[in-house]
């Protein structure tokens, strides 16, 4: 990380990290459910000093507030809000989108929403799709709906080798690094994650929906990564997605599962390749042209409100 910023949206501040500060090209790059912004260091290395890569904290994980009414701000509604607070904050009117896991979905719902899809280029989409296995989400929501203790960090350490074993880490740096970078000491001496154990409420809160009707509505191109051994993302899964945006890029990652760091050249190659291509703008279909005026008056005095007051 080479600068951090910080943007208040409400009562909550948001960090976000930030590599390559000055470079001519940026990505957002949003972590998954119970990570932060941290685990893209690897992949804003690789892609190089062309890239201004900046990497939100979201509420409630890593360096950003936590927040003291779960049941609305840890919500993809809420989430979308500090999204569009961020790209207004760095004036970002058309900007490439990588997400992970949460990060995925957020980037769809933006991008398949008429009001704020024009504000995303490319969408990368790393082991996340409008269909999600059952089992895998029951397993995410049963172990981080819960506080984990641990006496000492070596222990905390050897849990998170093995819960995250499937995000592909090799190096003992690396595993090292995640470590470092996931724990949090309480008052008593022991060890925890980094993220508040409430962030787990989003599964009792959030109101499902079909992202079908989303995955359908999205105009600009996109890629999905998945590791061939991911327990969210069914294989089938692909295919079907594909119908509906036939130009979709797949990436599969081999020996991996949910969800590839994104931390390796075999990873990061094709997503450069995916980020180099030609980007047309979305051209809103007949149902939103009459529409897209005023929307696009409403973005530009939020935006001026925003940097006014800031």
């Amino acid at each position: 990380m080479d600068a951090l910023a910080f943007i208040r949206v409400r009562e909550l501040e948001v960090a976000v990290r930030i590599w390559n500060p000055t470079a001519p090209r940026t990505l957002i790059a949003w972590h998954g459910l119970a990570r932060h912004g941290g685990d893209f260091n690897a992949l804003a290395r690789e892609l190089g000093s062309e890239w201004r890569v900046l990497a939100p904290d979201t509420p409630g994980r890593g360096l950003s507030s936590w927040s003291l009414f779960p049941a609305h701000d840890y919500l993809y509604s809420h989430y979308v809000t500090v999204a569009i607070a961020l790209l207004d904050h760095f004036e970002l009117d058309n900007v490439d989108w990588l997400g992970t896991s949460m990060g995925g979905l957020l980037g769809m719902l933006i991008a398949a929403d008429p009001q704020h899809s024009a504000r995303i280029s490319r969408l990368i989409l790393n082991d996340v799709g409008p269909e999600l296995n059952t089992q895998g989400l029951i397993g995410l929501s049963s172990y981080f709906g819960v506080t984990h203790r641990f006496s000492t960090f070596s222990e905390l350490q050897q849990e998170l080798n093995q819960h995250y074993a499937s995000f592909g880490i090799t190096a003992e740096s690396a595993r090292r690094e995640l470590a470092l970078n996931s724990a949090r000491r309480l008052p008593d001496g022991s060890w925890t994650y980094h993220f508040d154990p409430r962030i787990g409420e989003q599964f009792v809160h959030d109101t499902p929906r079909d992202m079908w009707a989303d995955w359908a509505n999205i105009r600009c191109p996109v890629m999905v990564i998945r590791g061939e051994e991911s327990t969210l993302l069914d294989p089938e899964t692909l295919p079907k997605m594909a119908e509906a945006q036939p130009k979709l890029v797949t990436l599969s990652v081999p020996n991996c599962g949910h969800a590839p760091m994104l931390d390796k050249p075999a990873q990061v190659d094709p997503i450069r390749h995916f980020l180099n291509r030609p980007a047309p703008r979305p051209t809103p279909d007949n149902k939103t042209q009459n529409a897209t005026g005023w929307q696009r008056s409403v973005q530009w005095l939020a935006q001026q409100w925003r940097r006014w007051w800031k």
